[in-house]
């Protein structure tokens, strides 16, 4: 499904931990890292497209997360010609997202990459908010810059709510690795958003 433009509904989705940490996942059998996202079917609204791919791509489902944020339109990227399928060039131009930002209300081993056949990434991490767009593939950039500074507003800091710093490793998770047995999310919901910023913004 296209717009006249050329370009594809899509959703993209950033899910932050307690710690304002963003969920990075490994693309299958390549050396890039990005965020969940995936097209918006025909009847479809983005939030329905959200929840959907959310589950596909890493097995949390609406229940695991809360809506902090999305953005006000959509953000559009452009795709080489290399990457398009020979018969739909000339026609097909990139991708239109809007962008999620969710917290996620659910344990870690929660997340299941292997929920489908043909899942999307082979391991995952907690990264700190401004991943390095370095590892995205280089047409995608932007959206992740624009994505990542438009949805900040909604942070405050610290996120899990002391006042003192705290040191985490940033491990992987593999897909080769057994899963375990899914847990069912915590009773309580997440706790709601405050409404003052404090993020600076970054250059």
């Amino acid at each position: 499904m296209l717009d006249r433009e050329g370009f594809r509904p899509n959703v993209g989705i950033i899910l932050l931990n307690a710690h304002n940490e963003v969920w990075w996942g490994k693309r299958v059998r390549e050396h890039s890292w990005q965020f969940p996202q995936g097209g918006i079917k025909y009847g479809e609204t983005p939030e329905q497209a959200m929840y959907r791919e959310l589950e596909e791509e890493i097995g949390l489902r609406q229940e695991h997360v809360k809506i902090v944020g999305r953005t006000r339109d959509w953000l559009r990227y452009e795709v080489p010609d290399h990457f398009i399928k020979r018969e739909i060039r000339g026609h097909y131009r990139g991708q239109k997202q809007i962008w999620f930002l969710l917290r996620m209300c659910a344990r870690d081993n929660d997340v299941n990459l292997r929920l489908t056949d043909h899942p999307e990434f082979d391991a995952w991490r907690w990264h700190d908010y401004w991943v390095p767009l370095d590892v995205v593939i280089e047409f995608k950039r932007d959206v992740y810059q624009r994505a990542l500074q438009e949805l900040s507003r909604f942070l405050t800091w610290p996120a899990n709510g002391g006042g003192h710093t705290h040191e985490r490793r940033h491990t992987a998770r593999y897909l080769r690795q057994p899963h375990a047995p899914r847990q069912p999310a915590p009773d309580q919901p997440c706790a709601p958003e405050p409404q003052l910023v404090l993020v600076p913004s970054k250059d």
